[in-house]
């Protein structure tokens, strides 16, 4: 059922039972289970960047101050342009996805958003050159 949904968020309950070979009723049923037991949290539409004028991506590596992780991951979904934020283990602290309009303005979230927040200690950027579609489960 989840493989079926990651494919296609908008499958009818009828077309889902009929893909399961199962009941419409049980589909519903376990649909609901999955909803209610916090599996499933939502449903939304996959956006391509590019084409919604976001053709430039990023990860950025920022290592941290030990006191201020935090506090941190509030100030960081609050600039623009950051997608993904992701607390990590390693050779560094947080792992960000940045996508932006153009490179001006992917410097801009680096050298003047990022870097400026109190507790950042530096930074690695790495351009994303081209994303392979994701696998469904």
């Amino acid at each position: 059922m989840l493989a079926e949904l990651s494919a296609d968020g908008r499958l009818a309950v009828r077309a889902l039972a009929e893909k399961l070979h199962i009941s419409r009723t049980n589909a519903y049923a376990r649909l609901e289970r999955l909803m209610a037991e916090g599996v499933i949290t939502g449903f939304g539409a996959r956006i391509d960047p590019r084409r919604a004028g976001l053709g430039t991506s990023a990860y950025i590596m920022v290592t941290v101050e030990q006191t201020s992780w935090r506090t941190m991951a509030t100030d960081l979904h609050e600039i623009p342009y950051v997608d993904h934020v992701a607390l990590v283990g390693g050779d560094f602290d947080i792992l960000l996805l940045v996508r932006t309009p153009d490179n001006t303005t992917l410097r801009d979230v680096v050298l003047e958003r990022l870097q400026a927040l109190e507790g950042v200690r530096s930074t690695r950027t790495w351009l994303i050159f081209e994303e392979l579609p994701g696998s469904v489960l």
